[in-house]
């Protein structure tokens, strides 16, 4: 699959005349479109909710677009409920997944209304503690061990996540919560990350719905919703097909109908939490080139660096790069791409086969619109860049300005030299 930019060369300098580059870019149409088939793939299900993951793309702008067809934010900090209550998501439109929780948090989280994902059987007495007593919704995140394999080949090894419950843990967990009169219950899993084949959601599906059934015989509790979580991904390189959501969601509903209809569960609301899939394609770093160097390799620098897109540096992770202009243009040319931190891990590219490179030229970094922004820091006084909204006509708006001196020095207003550093 060819990886084709959303904006064109010309649309990005108008924007980059406005804006100065680096900046990230999200494509309002294609993440409307993309809502419109995640909608359609489970409308099957009566109770079908879309908890957006905010920590993918914390920017109410976006978020608010997804609102607007009735999905929720799936929240693991304050600040992030924090954001969800400023956009009007409250209530149970919000999931709170949180591991390693401080109380103050399950406070807040239930001073919402938020339906509590509880990541540990002993956060159940530190939930009490903090409420007073339990709230009559709760979730249980589960976690079966092993690794979790589709077509024989491993996605992921949850035995070696911190996240969730064993199964032994899950039943006594409901067995408690049952007996402290907990009355609507809820299961939550997330076994694979970035998984790009349609099979992970209809073999987790199955694995969680059969649970369910056992929990049902086995306890007494009958779940009113279960949570398939995020897992869904996006192909980075160009090699791969991206998943069908319509086909997963049908694949899903036969298998919510072969174990669950039978058992008299048929009622039960189907989650979702994705964040990568919902906003990944639909963002791209916008950088130019600035400079080049020839000595052991051929480098060519950016104005962007690790502080605009961490994955790269954090974990070798791809992400394909447009020459724009040149997108015709053999690639010819063999560069490291790298930004001006002082770390040597600070690349988007290792070795990339590309077109010929000049200053000047703009670098369109595909697949940034989640977890892309929102992963950024401020090593080496690096500030963060705007966020851009391209709509559907063409037009733009700036959805988040950048970083200035003053927001970096902001933290330090208790020292003498605060003041001074802003008046140079």
């Amino acid at each position: 699959m060819k990886k084709i930019p959303f904006a064109s060369k010309e649309k990005l300098e108008e924007i980059a005349k406005q804006y100065p580059t680096p900046f990230h870019i999200y494509d309002e149409a294609g993440i409307r479109k993309n809502a419109e088939n995640m909608k359609q793939a489970f409308s099957w299900n009566k109770g079908f909710k879309e908890y957006f993951a905010v920590k993918a793309t914390p920017n109410p702008f976006l978020i608010e677009i997804l609102k607007e067809y009735g999905f929720g934010c799936d929240c693991s900090s304050k600040t992030e409920l924090m954001l969800s209550k400023a956009i009007g998501v409250t209530g149970q439109n919000i999931m709170f997944s949180s591991n390693d929780t401080p109380k103050e948090e399950f406070q807040y989280a239930n001073e919402l209304g938020a339906t509590i994902n509880l990541d540990d059987i002993t956060h159940i007495e530190v939930l009490e503690e903090a409420l007073g007593k339990l709230p009559k919704r709760l979730s249980c995140r589960y976690n079966p061990g092993g690794v979790f394999e589709v077509c024989n080949g491993i996605m992921d090894n949850p035995g070696d996540a911190k996240y969730g419950m064993t199964t032994d843990q899950l039943f006594e967990a409901y067995r408690i919560m049952k007996e402290k009169g907990v009355e609507e219950f809820g299961m939550h899993a997330f076994l694979a990350s970035n998984t790009v084949t349609n099979e992970y959601y209809p073999m987790l599906a199955r694995l969680l719905f059969e649970t369910a059934v056992k929990i049902k015989e086995e306890v007494g509790v009958k779940l009113s919703f279960i949570n398939l979580s995020g897992g869904v991904g996006i192909p980075y390189t160009p090699d791969k097909e991206p998943n069908d959501i319509l086909e997963i969601g049908r694949r899903v509903h036969e298998v919510y109908d072969e174990v669950l209809v039978p058992a008299g569960m048929g009622d039960v609301a189907i989650y979702t939490e994705l964040g990568r899939f919902m906003m990944g394609p639909y963002g791209a770093l916008v950088t130019r080139a600035i400079n080049e160097k020839h000595t052991h390799k051929e480098y060519v620098g950016v104005d962007a660096c690790a502080v605009n897109l961490m994955r790269p540096a954090m974990y070798g992770a791809y992400h394909h790069i447009t020459v724009m202009g040149k997108e015709n243009a053999p690639c010819d040319h063999v560069y490291d791409i790298t930004g001006s931190l002082c770390e040597n891990n600070d690349k988007f590219a290792i070795d990339r086969a590309l077109p010929e490179i000049q200053k000047g030229d703009l670098l369109y970094i595909h697949d940034t619109g989640a977890h892309g922004f929102s992963m950024g820091y401020n090593y080496n006084g690096k500030l963060k860049s705007a966020e851009i909204l391209l709509h559907p006509d063409g037009t733009f708006s700036l959805i988040r300005r950048a970083e200035t001196p003053k927001d970096y020095f902001a933290t330090f207003d208790c020292f003498d030299f605060y003041k001074n550093v802003l008046e140079d």
